[in-house]
């Protein structure tokens, strides 16, 4: 066990704030082989993804310092670069597990020579603890759970000390993949259980300070906005042993000294630099840039339906018409993405997910439409963004406010402060949205499901759409066996929201990552952080 203070531990750290501002090449240029230096703008905010306050960084803590039963294997891209495979699951904290035909029973075999990061032995009786915590939680945690058809306690068995069981009502073929996403990960239940307390079963608290896990690697420390580092855990069992000693990671908020340090070569990696300049280092060719157009994603416009003016289907349309497609894929994304507008109208949508729109900019069908709905001089109204991704979405904004305008809506911008994000979507007032979302899962039906499904209401519909007959079909889509009756599904599914239009498309980010030409190892994965456990130095 790590217990993590959080004014942290700076001393350790290769790269401090001083020698940042200062510039100073002397000590921060050629980190040591087995030490890997990321910086990136954003960090974790919780050491335990579970937590309602969690931002999507605790993924990539959770990643390197927990286990899951199982994981993907990986292949080779066209263009080289290395992805995980969705179609491979191989055994991580689980050696081997059977599932009957029909789908509705797991057996899982653990490793019995795993252990904590405290040095205690991971048991069935930890997985149990842990399946039931995620369940239980609340929240993102249960919804992402409930996606594989993982509902509750009593779908959990310990058969003995290193095999567990989970029992399904009908087979779903999510299940599987869904064990591998960063939610269900196992939490050493011995050491969380010293700190739960009646208010706080789950002792949720003391785990979003501490680490509890068994994973590749430990949190050595944390300093939360400033610096998290990571050290391989030498007992580690369930993959090949990192090659990689000790990764820090530090929050640096401009994105020109994040480049810059890279480029002086005083770090190693730096991620979520703006397309702009994964862009240009792309040209320049002195480091290498990987982008992997991300899977089930989707930037997107939400407007919320049952707010006035966009209740009114005609006022939607119109603004599709409106966009300025073309601009915001070149101003504001330099086209790290692929576009996701312009089909072909003559043709129907297929059954898959992202959909190529048919929209285009047309402003005369925008103005006829606003017409049509009434509303002929146009409206006001207020788009809302996450502060913290703002070098694309400000740009979009703009492009936006200046071309509804010729329209006659005018748009006010809100720039929503990335740590009240999740509430405001949660809290389904936004009128107008410009956001993102991209799932763990590539089914079409696991994209519905969070962000389309309306007895979830995920936080993720921000356009606060509901609608019982493609709730119908998302369910029928989740278990269904027959391959013609789900490609239907699919297509009534994407007929129903592209006519209803709460949501218009925009593009397909690519998930993008720039480093030095001696990091190897480097692999693409759907939550699209970075895997330390693969990554090494030449």
């Amino acid at each position: 066990m790590t217990s993590i203070s959080r004014r942290g531990l700076l001393a350790s750290s290769i790269l401090s704030p001083v020698l940042i501002a200062a510039g100073s090449r002397a000590v921060l240029a050629k980190t040591p082989p087995e030490v890997l230096v990321v910086v990136g703008e954003q960090g974790t905010n919780s050491l335990d993804t579970m937590v309602p306050i969690a931002n999507d960084y605790s993924r990539m803590v959770n990643w390197q310092i927990y286990d899951r039963l199982v994981t993907h294997g990986k292949k080779v891209l066209p263009d080289g670069t290395v992805s995980y495979d969705v179609t491979k699951v191989e055994p991580e904290l689980a050696e081997s597990w059977e599932i009957t035909p029909d789908g509705k029973t797991f057996v899982f075999h653990l490793r019995k020579d795993a252990v904590f990061h405290d040095g205690s032995p991971v048991t069935a009786d930890d997985v149990k603890w842990s399946f039931d915590r995620a369940v239980s939680v609340g929240g993102f945690a249960t919804i992402q759970m409930g996606a594989g058809a993982l509902m509750k306690p009593e779908q959990f068995s310990v058969v003995d000390p290193h095999t567990f069981k989970i029992t399904f009502e009908e087979g779903n073929k999510l299940s599987l993949p869904d064990l591998v996403v960063p939610i269900p990960c196992i939490v050493n239940s011995k050491l969380a259980r010293k700190h739960a307390t009646a208010s706080d079963p789950w002792a949720l608290d003391w785990v979003q300070h501490n680490d509890a896990g068994g994973g590749a690697f430990k949190v050595a420390s944390w300093k939360p906005g400033t610096e998290i580092v990571f050290t391989r855990f030498d007992d580690w069992k369930s993959g090949p042993l990192p090659k990689l000693k000790r990764v820090i990671y530090r929050q640096i908020p401009s994105p020109g000294t994040r480049r810059a340090l890279l480029e002086k070569g005083d770090v190693d990696i730096s991620v979520g630099l703006p397309p702009k300049d994964y862009s240009e280092l792309a040209k320049a060719g002195k480091q290498q840039v990987i982008g992997t157009p991300i899977q089930n994603d989707l930037l997107f416009i939400d407007m919320n339906v049952k707010m006035k003016p966009f209740d009114n289907p005609f006022v939607r349309q119109a603004i599709a018409w409106a966009i300025p497609y073309k601009p915001i894929m070149d101003v504001a994304l330099y086209n790290r993405g692929v576009a996701m507008f312009g089909g072909d109208p003559s043709k129907p949508y297929p059954p898959e997910w992202p959909i190529v729109s048919h929209y285009t900019t047309d402003l005369a069908k925008a103005k006829a439409l606003l017409a049509k709905a009434g509303l002929p001089d146009g409206f006001e109204t207020t788009i809302s963004y996450d502060l913290s991704q703002a070098t694309t979405r400000e740009p979009i904004a703009l492009l936006l406010q200046e071309n509804l305008a010729k329209i006659g809506v005018k748009v006010t911008i809100n720039k929503v402060p990335g740590a009240n994000w999740f509430a405001q979507m949660a809290s389904k007032t936004m009128p107008f949205v410009i956001t993102e979302f991209y799932g763990w899962l590539t089914p079409p039906e696991y994209f519905f499901y969070w962000n389309f499904y309306g007895k979830n209401n995920a936080v993720f519909n921000t356009a606060n759409y509901q609608n019982p007959k493609l709730d119908a079909l998302i369910e029928d889509a989740r278990f269904q066996a027959d391959p013609k009756i789900y490609a239907a599904d699919l297509v009534k599914m994407n007929d129903i929201v592209m006519s209803d239009l709460p949501r218009i498309p925009l593009a397909r980010l690519f998930s993008d990552v720039a480093m030095q030409k001696n990091v190897h190892g480097y692999e693409y994965w759907f939550h699209t952080h970075l895997d330390f456990r693969k990554i090494y130095k030449a």
